[in-house]
């Protein structure tokens, strides 16, 4: 696991976001079974507390689940995955949406760039 910290946000909400991002493309799977605290803190090069926070929260938003004696674990919930998919989706467009405003970008131009930009991507695929 490599991941290059930014300096703008909390270390732990970082590993969470890639903890999620490896749930959503499939790298970490449902029931997969987690690295644990002192593995992932040595690994990353950071504080065990930071990890085991990241872990607390992924918990409390019922992405992990902890199997006593055993680890934590991903969710097995399909669904809750796929509401994860769709609240990383809806932060990015909101990101990508505001960026683009911020240029001076109107609501009909941005939708007309990006349909525009996904028919150039399906034509490099062909």
């Amino acid at each position: 696991m490599s991941i290059e910290f930014d300096n703008n946000l909390p270390i732990y909400l970082q590993i969470m976001n890639y903890i999620k991002k490896e749930i959503i493309i499939g790298n970490l799977k449902a029931g997969d079974k987690i690295p644990a605290v002192r593995e992932l803190a040595l690994e990353l090069q950071i504080n065990p507390n930071t990890i085991q926070r990241t872990f607390q929260e992924l918990e409390r938003e019922q992405i992990v689940e902890t199997r006593r004696g055993l680890g934590r674990y991903v969710t097995s919930e399909e669904s809750k995955i796929m509401d994860i998919k769709k609240e990383m989706a809806g932060e990015l467009l909101g990101r990508f949406i505001q960026g683009m405003q911020e240029l001076g970008y109107k609501n009909q131009d941005i939708i007309t760039i990006v349909s525009h930009a996904v028919q150039e991507k399906d034509k490099d695929k062909e």
